[in-house]
């Protein structure tokens, strides 16, 4: 058996057992793959993989226990390239941060400035997508770490780490009712209030919009969520024209920026929410990649990091 084996079978799963496009990204011929996969089963003495005719449909359960020993391996040699790329060039190297745009939009700024200056020779790179996506990026390592609210914390083989809280802001135009709220009125505003109005919000799969819905329900209130969003920037756009009142993460409103709306913080109605940051468990992290977790927030320390990340692999 040999790596080469190895890496055919681990893409072959990856690819949806599809032979066709994990020969296209190894760059390889299809007949190719499935000989040394066949050679591979044979050498082993089990069916790692279920078959229709010449069609692969699945694993088998010995093909489950060898994929999982494939993995193990394969992260492994990828360690090994990391720890010689670390110590042949320390500062050097690339960074891909699978984000929501919540996150690249208002969170990253603060700290992508400073990360540069301190490795600039460090090559940076954004992959946005949904909470899932992002999760499906770091796990098939085509991102080094994953920024998300939602799913990070619930899949397996990520380990995660709290980044910071935040709790959900409702905008408004200066000239609608509800900005004409005083403080105290406003920290007793009810859903009941909220729902007289068209709702202008997040999608379902991002920014909390799961844990919105959950509590209206519970109240049985049917808000009128007019038009739905993955950025927060678009839900302003559509309250500043008039569509409807917008719910929004309260890290996307600043009101010197957003001078055109008025905020109104409901963290008493949806609750605290937490920000996590993802990385594959028991991957290698190269210096720099500590280090800029430690800029996300002082409490990602190195040590706090390497036992969430070496822990969660065991």
């Amino acid at each position: 058996m040999n790596l080469q084996q190895f890496r055919f079978v681990r893409e072959t799963i990856r690819r949806d057992f599809n032979l066709t496009e994990a020969a296209r990204m190894l760059y390889t011929s299809q007949p190719g793959v499935s000989k040394a996969i066949i050679e591979f089963e044979d050498e082993l003495g089990i069916k790692i993989f279920e078959r229709h005719g010449k069609r692969i449909k699945g694993l088998t359960k010995p093909g489950l226990a060898v994929s999982q020993v494939i993995d193990r391996i394969m992260r492994e040699v990828d360690n090994l390239k990391k720890v010689s790329d670390e110590f042949a060039r320390r500062d050097e190297g690339g960074l891909v941060i699978a984000c929501t745009h919540t996150q690249a939009r208002y969170l990253l700024p603060r700290v992508i400035p400073a990360f540069r200056k301190q490795f600039p020779k460090v090559h940076l790179s954004l992959a946005e997508g949904s909470p899932a996506q992002l999760a499906e990026m770091v796990l098939h390592e085509q991102a080094d770490l994953a920024l998300a609210t939602e799913s990070l914390a619930l899949t397996p083989g990520l380990a995660t780490l709290p980044v910071y809280a935040w709790e959900h802001t409702v905008v408004v135009r200066p000239d609608h009712p509800l900005a004409e709220l005083t403080s105290s009125a406003a920290k007793r505003l009810s859903l009941a209030q909220l729902a007289e109005f068209p709702i202008v919000t997040y999608d379902r799969a991002f920014t909390g919009r799961s844990t919105i819905d959950e509590i209206f329900a519970n109240q049985g209130i049917h808000p009128d969520i007019v038009l739905e969003a993955i950025d927060a920037d678009v839900i302003k756009t559509y309250v500043d024209v008039g569509l409807g009142i917008g719910i929004i993460a309260g890290v996307a409103y600043d009101p010197r920026r957003d001078s055109n709306l008025v905020g109104l913080p409901v963290g008493h109605l949806f609750g605290t929410h937490t920000t996590r940051v993802g990385v594959k468990a028991g991957v290698f992290l190269r210096d720099y990649v500590y280090t800029f977790l430690e800029m996300l927030a002082p409490s990602l320390t190195r040590a706090v990091v390497t036992e969430a990340v070496q822990g969660t692999s065991k």
